[in-house]
């Protein structure tokens, strides 16, 4: 192995840059030749690479985004696009490609794998929805991003006696709405993987009120409901002042957390070790605490991790 590339594929996680970091860093220490593709697979399909040194990444750990920038292909996904990404890797002489991103970016990766090029993935999304790790770069720093805002908005609620419903990011799983939610003691949380009915909702909120309660706060991921349409709802079946905040993309961006950069740092660090052992098709990723890997198909082919139990003691706590 001498010469690898890294690239960021799809959304933008907080950490990413300090994952970049970390390969370059942790490569060049191990003699390798470094080269970062700027925007994803449509900058591979591009040729659009740049030689990475130390001097490179410094500065860009506590940075959100990604300094290689990213987008989304669909050209990569045809046969004649991914021939000309194989054309171009072999044309650089790349060996390795660590690609940091969602479950898409990681099919990208297991692919190339399958036509002789070795990649190690990165679970890189706040949305936390990578099966095989208990935890992907970028989801830390989402939730306290989206705590702090619940936070704010419960201090308007308590001075206007108001329900607020906060719709967060997570597409098709609950990760953030249920960690958010219970550090910021939701009364109700819509999660995709936990159907909640509606009229128990606005029963909740009738309790809270017959209790005292000033205010409520409702939070709901995307992918189990539109905030919206459920202040609508909520209006109509308790009668109370609702108000609604949809986040949105303030989750993605800012500066990543302690424990995002860490593990950012440690899974960076570790993609190169593979490498370097010549090991390909792999996924780093977490499991019990512990940095591990696993082949890309097995990791995808987990079921969810989305953790029942904590949700039922959000049930309780919000009683």
């Amino acid at each position: 192995m001498q010469r690898i590339g890294v690239l960021t594929s799809g959304g933008d996680a907080p950490g990413m840059n300090a994952a970049i970091r970390a390969v370059v860093r942790k490569g060049l220490h191990a003699g390798l030749e470094i080269f970062g593709v700027r925007r994803g697979y449509a900058g591979l399909l591009a040729d659009d690479f740049v030689p990475l040194g130390a001097g490179s990444v410094g500065d860009i750990i506590h940075r959100g985004g990604t300094m290689l920038r990213t987008a989304r292909s669909e050209e990569f996904k045809t046969e004649e696009g991914f021939a000309r990404a194989l054309e171009v890797l072999a044309a650089r002489a790349i060996q390795g490609l660590v690609i940091i991103g969602g479950d898409g970016s990681l099919r990208g990766a297991e692919r190339l794998y399958q036509r002789g090029i070795l990649t190690v993935g990165v679970p890189g999304t706040i949305d936390n929805d990578i099966p095989g790790t208990d935890e992907s770069i970028g989801f830390d720093t989402a939730v306290n991003t989206a705590v702090q805002a619940i936070d704010r908005i419960r201090d308007t609620a308590t001075s206007h006696e108001r329900a607020f419903v906060i719709e967060v990011m997570g597409r098709n799983a609950g990760h953030i709405a249920l960690e958010a939610g219970l550090a910021a003691g939701a009364e109700s949380i819509l999660v995709p993987e936990e159907p909640l009915d509606l009229s128990e909702i606005c029963a909740r909120l009738k309790r809270g009120q017959q209790r005292g309660k000033l205010h409520s706060i409702i939070v709901v991921c995307e992918g189990a409901g539109e905030g919206f349409k459920l202040g609508d709802v909520l209006r109509q079946c308790t009668g109370f002042d609702t108000r609604i905040t949809v986040l949105g993309h303030v989750q993605r961006g800012g500066s990543p957390t302690a424990r995002d950069r860490v593990l950012a740092s440690t899974m960076g660090a570790k993609a190169v070790d593979l490498l370097v052992e010549g090991q390909g098709g792999v996924m780093v990723g977490v499991k019990r605490g512990e940095i591990a890997s696993m082949s890309i198909n097995s990791a995808l082919a987990e079921g969810s991790t989305f953790n029942h139990q904590s949700y039922r003691l959000a049930v309780i706590l919000a009683q």
